[in-house]
């Protein structure tokens, strides 16, 4: 045989065990490909988290009426008929609330971090609420302030393994901006004797963080504006929440639940207030849900 048929037939094996190559790489990656779409179609849309444990889980609830006088800022009248409602229905929802009022920066943080070192394998979830003033990615305890994210980066999957793939809830009632639908100047807290239930704000401004997988964080209000609490009722937010907990927290998924509360919520319109200018303006809370699965309080 000639060089030039030994050469054509080495070229022709050569382009043949290439093509088996390329072949072979194909099916090994159509196999890779096949498989993760299979893994896809698997997941069920309609998985709940598990909520068949001893119990339903810790709730803390911090709530801050009033405040070291060196901070500048105003007392939060109307705020412990938020504790209250909210205290009443997480019990409902069979949750072991523990609310603390007024309580220093130290004595938030060392209560946080023992329930974030608590075990919590015998618990479904765990929730934990602000009710406060907030400022930038912080939230206002009576003689400080502390950050959102210090705060929710306790209960991550690292930190606090005994809730991994569970729900963990936070829920801060607080300004998170300086704005209603136009920038207005915040009004000023009422007098001490209260005989009018006035809508007035939590100051300053608190930015959506992220948590991790199975966090849900809900706002009382959208990112940039005004949060508006009455000095009798309590907070807007609160209020409307409470309500539709009261009457679908143990049947309705949590996030269509909290989709609710935004409809509810902005369809207030503040009619009596100390700032004129916030007459007639609105609220729009929202929610971050890093959640996995649907949620329910059955």
């Amino acid at each position: 045989m000639s060089n030039t048929a030994e050469d054509r037939c080495e070229g022709s094996v050569a382009q043949h065990n290439r093509t088996a190559t390329d072949s072979a790489a194909c099916t090994e990656n159509l196999t890779e490909t096949d498989a993760f779409i299979r893994s896809s179609l698997a997941l069920d849309p309609a998985e709940e988290y598990k909520m068949d444990n001893k119990k339903r889980g810790l709730a803390l609830i911090f709530n801050q009426e009033r405040f070291f006088w060196r901070l500048g800022l105003n007392d939060r009248h109307g705020t412990n008929a938020d504790r209250s409602n909210l205290e009443r229905r997480l019990n409902d929802l069979n949750f072991e609330v523990r609310a603390y009022d007024n309580y220093k920066q130290v004595e938030v943080l060392d209560q946080i971090s023992e329930a974030a070192e608590a075990n919590h394998s015998d618990a479904d979830c765990f929730l934990l609420v602000f009710l406060s003033h907030g400022e930038n990615d912080h939230v206002y305890t009576y003689d400080g302030k502390i950050s959102i994210q210090s705060i929710t980066s306790l209960f991550k999957g690292d930190q606090c393994k005994s809730l991994v793939g569970k729900p963990k809830i936070f829920i801060l009632q607080a300004c998170r901006g300086d704005k209603h639908d136009n920038p207005v100047t915040a009004c000023d807290a009422v007098d001490s004797e209260l005989k009018t239930n006035e809508v007035v704000v939590d100051a300053s401004a608190i930015y959506t963080l992220p948590a991790g997988a199975d966090f849900i964080m809900c706002y009382s209000v959208a990112e940039g504006y005004y949060s508006h609490r009455e000095t009798i009722n309590g907070s807007w937010y609160v209020q409307d929440l409470c309500a539709l907990l009261q009457k679908y927290g143990d049947s309705l998924e949590f996030t269509e639940l909290l989709t609710l509360v935004n409809r509810k919520v902005s369809m207030r319109t503040v009619g009596n207030s100390n700032d004129r200018t916030a007459i007639g303006k609105k609220q729009v809370p929202c929610f971050a849900s890093m959640l996995t699965k649907k949620l329910y309080f059955r």
